[in-house]
């Protein structure tokens, strides 16, 4: 049987949005490697001077591979996954930073949420679990934010299985 439209969905009881956490804007990574570029030219004149002119070479490899890295992770920041709650469906979006788009529906009465906790560190892993199936969730988040997500979306469950 086809799941309803999202427009034919109930109010959902707990909406949350997860994206990948970057400490540092396009602006600071582009200030970053204008530095390090200044520094391994600065750093290079040297050995230019006495002859050994290969390590100017593989210090503007290293700018590159860091203007790479970069760009790889800006591109992965692009990535987003949704969690939607409704007292009838439980609904898991993803999007990855290529655009691909994924969806899983979960029955809601027959979920589980499942935490990995580690004494050290905190709550490592969160993951649904129904009929199963185990899917990890809100790997993007920090220990304490996963376990402030935990705990709100955890009440929520709770609430839909109480029938409230």
């Amino acid at each position: 049987m086809p799941h309803p439209n999202e427009t034919d969905d109930p109010a959902p009881l707990f909406s949350a949005v997860i994206t990948p956490h970057r400490s540092l804007a396009p602006s600071g990574a582009r200030l970053v490697v204008v530095l390090c570029c200044l520094a391994a030219v600065g750093s290079s004149i040297p050995f230019i001077v006495l002859g050994a002119w290969p390590v100017a070479g593989f210090l503007g490899l290293d700018i590159l591979a860091l203007a790479i890295a970069f760009k790889a992770s800006f591109r992965s920041a692009k990535s987003v996954e949704e969690v939607i709650l409704s007292p009838v469906d439980l609904l898991l979006r993803r999007i990855s930073h290529r655009g691909e788009r994924s969806e899983r529906r979960f029955n809601p009465l027959w979920t589980k949420l499942d935490r990995e906790h580690d004494e050290d560190y905190g709550l490592m892993a969160l993951a649904l679990v129904s009929r199963g199936e185990r899917v990890v969730i809100a790997r993007e988040l920090s220990p304490p934010e996963r376990e402030s997500f935990a705990e709100a979306f955890g009440e929520a469950l709770a609430r839909v299985k109480r029938g409230v």
